[in-house]
C-alpha cells in the first residue's frame, strides 16, 4: 500500500503536465486563430487596391475627346513665360488674330471657288462702267403726284445651299406724267437723286393692268 502510495504522487504532475499541456497550446492556436483574419484583412485591401488603376483606364476611356484634350491640357506643363507689359500681350493676341485671319480668308477662299466650280448658279450679270442699272417690276401706288411705288421681285440661288430664294424689294420712281397705274408692269432705269426717297425714273410700261 505503502508502494501505491508513492507512485500516486509522481503519477499526478505527470497528469497535471498532460492536462496543463492542452491549455498551454489553446493560447498559441488562439493566436494563430487570430493572425489568420488579420492577415486575410491585410491581403484583401491589396486585393482592392489592384484594380484602381482599371478603373482610372475607364474613367478615362468614357471621356469625350474634348474632355480628354482638357485634362491633358490640364496636365500638360509648360515653361513658365517672362514677365510681359499689357501692350506686349495686347501686341501677341493682335498677332494672333490677324494669323487666324488669315487663315479663314484662304479657307473661305478655297471653298468659294470650289463652288463656282461645282455649282451651277445664276452668273453675275454683265455690266459695264458707267451704265445705269435697269429693273422690272409691277406698280403698287400711283397715288402721289408725279411718283410711282414698284415692287421688285428678285430670285437668287443661295451660294451655299444651292436653294432659289425670292425675295421682294420696293422702291420710288418718277412718273413725269403720271402714266402708269397701280397694276402697271413697268420699267424703270437708275437716276440721280429726284427727291428723299427718289433715285429711279420710269422709262416704259410693259403691261396695262386689266
Amino acid at each position: 500500500m505503502a508502494d501505491e502510495e508513492s507512485k500516486q504522487p509522481d503519477e499526478q504532475p505527470e497528469a497535471a503536465a498532460q492536462t496543463e499541456a492542452p491549455e498551454g497550446e489553446a493560447p498559441e492556436a488562439e493566436a494563430a486563430a487570430t493572425e489568420a483574419p488579420e492577415a486575410e484583412a491585410a491581403a484583401e485591401p491589396a486585393g482592392d487596391a489592384a484594380p484602381a488603376p482599371a478603373e482610372e483606364a475607364g474613367e478615362e476611356e468614357a471621356l469625350t475627346p474634348k474632355q480628354a484634350r482638357k485634362r491633358a491640357r490640364s496636365r500638360a506643363q509648360s515653361p513658365a513665360k517672362p514677365p510681359r507689359s499689357g501692350a506686349e500681350r495686347a501686341a501677341e493676341r493682335a498677332e494672333r488674330r490677324r494669323a487666324r485671319a488669315a487663315i479663314r480668308r484662304r479657307r473661305r477662299g478655297g471653298e468659294r471657288a470650289a463652288r463656282a466650280g461645282s455649282g451651277e448658279g445664276t452668273p453675275p450679270a454683265e455690266r459695264r462702267e458707267g451704265s445705269r442699272k435697269v429693273r422690272q417690276g409691277t406698280v403698287i401706288s400711283a397715288k402721289p403726284d408725279k411718283t410711282i411705288t414698284v415692287r421688285i421681285e428678285i430670285a437668287r440661288r443661295h451660294p451655299v445651299y444651292e436653294k432659289v430664294v425670292r425675295r421682294s424689294a420696293t422702291l420710288h420712281a418718277h412718273d413725269e406724267r403720271n402714266d402708269a397705274h397701280e397694276g402697271d408692269v413697268v420699267r424703270v432705269v437708275e437716276s440721280r437723286p429726284l427727291s428723299k426717297t427718289k433715285r429711279w425714273r420710269l422709262v416704259e410700261i410693259l403691261e396695262r393692268a386689266r
